[in-house]
């Protein structure tokens, strides 16, 4: 599918999509038949209390585990059923990540941490360390490319991780409870740059949370309540 065909598509799109669990001998269904479709450059928000199935459903929009029933569907290609190998192209082609926890590389500093994802994905060595400090330094860190993780703030540390999200220019980015481990000033403050960059590049994104106030300011809310979303 050609880009102005992918840009008149849903870059995700879910169908009935159940995810079940046995613990104790009993059966668990966090997932109950979601249907959601995410066009390209839309910013959606999923909301929802601790427990509700936020990251279940974020697992399974960036296949990063097995075990679910119904069909899923990123950038116009049927993924729920594809090999292993070719999951990893899909992630590696569409999708970024960005977790509560940074899970940034001790031994690397903020540049080095953004050009690893993209050395991976075959871009030379200068163009990846160009791409590296012009993200950084739109998220303010322009004074911070050579420090490692531990002498960065908490702030600072997620906003390495929201550039390392977007290094290689994804269709899809996918946050988990981004803001979750920062104070309520910081939260705001990384919200706001993960936001104008996420537009600016022309990314769609699927925002876990579970708070209302950050919610609202994203383009569309949807909420998950007994495993389906309303």
């Amino acid at each position: 599918m050609n880009s102005s065909e992918l840009a008149n598509e849903p870059i995700v799109a879910l169908r009935e999509l159940r995810r079940s669990f046995e613990q104790g001998g009993q059966r668990i269904d966090v997932l109950r038949g979601v249907n959601l479709d995410i066009m390209p450059g839309e910013v959606v928000a999923l909301l929802g209390p601790s427990g509700s199935g936020k990251s279940t459903m974020l697992q399974a929009v960036g296949l990063l585990e097995g075990g679910f029933e119904g069909s899923i569907a990123i950038a116009g290609e049927r993924a729920e059923s594809l090999a292993s190998d070719q999951r990893t192209r899909v992630r590696r082609e569409h999708l970024g990540f960005v977790y509560q926890f940074h899970h940034l590389l001790p031994d690397f500093n903020a540049t080095e941490n953004v050009v690893m994802p993209q050395i991976v994905a075959g871009t030379g060595r200068e163009a990846a360390n160009d791409r590296a400090e012009s993200l950084l330094s739109s998220l303010g860190l322009a004074h911070r490319l050579t420090h490692r993780p531990s002498q960065l703030s908490g702030g600072e540390q997620q906003r390495v991780a929201v550039a390392r999200a977007l290094a290689n220019q994804p269709t899809l980015v996918l946050a988990d409870e981004p803001t979750g481990n920062l104070d309520e000033a910081t939260a705001d403050t990384v919200l706001s740059q993960f936001l104008e960059l996420v537009r600016g590049e022309g990314s769609a994104a699927l925002i876990a949370t579970h708070n209302e106030r950050l919610a609202k300011r994203m383009d569309r809310v949807v909420r998950l309540h007994e495993g389906v979303l309303t």
